[in-house]
């Protein structure tokens, strides 16, 4: 029997686009994130006219980032895109610029990324979006200063806080205890949560300098009470919570922090990035080991490898993803530019 189809009008998928992948992914890059199997999740925003458009992309080849033809699966979002995150091996979270999480589902042998739910309970731009360790949860922040804890499976607010006076900068939970996550406002405030005590859930964290505004921070990957925050004048310090020791503090950057990341070798590696357009590497004494000044805008986002890898990536708002090779034996300063 002769075929009805007329295979004349079908169009060949020349480079194997996913199908609703967009036409072009938006020119700043605000967030990176590795999956375990190194499948690199993009996220990406853009101003058109009045309003943000944003988009999530996926690429299990990283090195072709940014480029449309070779993501493995993309999907326009209602909204800019401020953070993106795994949450499960198919599961990704998105802070949205319309006060939203958005939570996104591979599907269809991973070519294809479904909406599970968009719930716009901040009053402001979610700023920051954070996995809980071992559950089916995420915590986020948002410019209305509250910070909200999330069921995923029941697509609902279970807990929201209350105790930041200014927007919320980043929300970091512990990757060792579901109980635990750190938060840093423009308040001036680093606040230490557990979710286990409900009267008194917050404590401060002290830093160096309460009138700057701590930006983003970061928990270390094998020290529990070990954590790393960056600030507005482009500092980075690293504290131990439970210890009575200080936090030591470098002056990494000239402007300010955007991003911080720990590497999981045994010795982590510390990677931090910032509007001055670099990226920096420091040791386990927070020495620089690395810099690199290829960015030629503000520099977003960071991710290292899993599995103790050498290598990391960066994106930012001058669209560039940008790939590199650590040596973590290195004394002094290896520079690119």
């Amino acid at each position: 029997m002769k075929s009805a189809v007329d295979t004349s009008m079908i169009k060949e998928n020349r480079w194997n686009i996913p199908p609703n992948a967009p036409a072009c992914m938006e020119k700043h890059l605000c967030s990176a994130q590795y999956r375990t199997d190194g499948t690199l999740l993009l996220g990406a925003s853009s101003l058109t006219g009045r309003s943000w458009q944003g988009s999530v992309w996926i690429y299990s080849d990283p090195e072709q980032a940014p480029n449309e033809g070779f993501c493995k699966a993309g999907v326009q979002t209602e909204a800019g895109v401020i953070d993106v995150k795994w949450v499960s091996e198919k599961g990704v979270a998105v802070a949205s610029d319309s006060g939203a999480l958005e939570l996104w589902e591979l599907a269809e042998d991973e070519r294809l990324l479904v909406n599970r739910f968009t719930k716009q309970e901040h009053d402001h731009i979610v700023t920051t979006v954070s996995p809980i360790t071992g559950a089916s949860s995420v915590v986020t922040g948002s410019m209305d200063c509250r910070i909200k804890v999330w069921d995923l499976s029941q697509e609902m607010v279970v807990t929201t806080y209350s105790a930041h006076t200014q927007p919320i900068n980043c929300v970091a939970c512990s990757p060792t205890d579901e109980s635990l996550f750190i938060s840093c406002g423009q308040d001036g405030r680093v606040l230490m949560w557990d979710r286990r005590k409900p009267n008194k859930p917050a404590s401060r964290i002290g830093v160096e300098a309460p009138s700057c505004s701590p930006t983003t921070v970061a928990w270390h990957p094998q020290h529990r009470s070990t954590i790393a925050f960056g600030d507005e004048l482009g500092r980075v310090a690293v504290k131990d919570f439970l210890g009575t020791e200080p936090a030591r503090v470098e002056n990494i950057h000239s402007r300010r922090v955007n991003g911080l990341a720990f590497s999981t070798h045994s010795a982590s590696l510390l990677a931090s990035v910032s509007d001055d357009c670099s990226l920096a590497v420091m040791n386990s004494e927070l020495k620089e080991i690395f810099r690199d000044r290829r960015h030629q805008d503000f520099v977003k986002g960071v991710c290292w490898l899993h599995g103790g890898s050498n290598t990391l990536t960066t994106v930012g708002w001058d669209h560039f993803v940008l790939h590199h090779r650590v040596d973590p034996a290195a004394e002094a300063p290896n520079s690119s530019s």
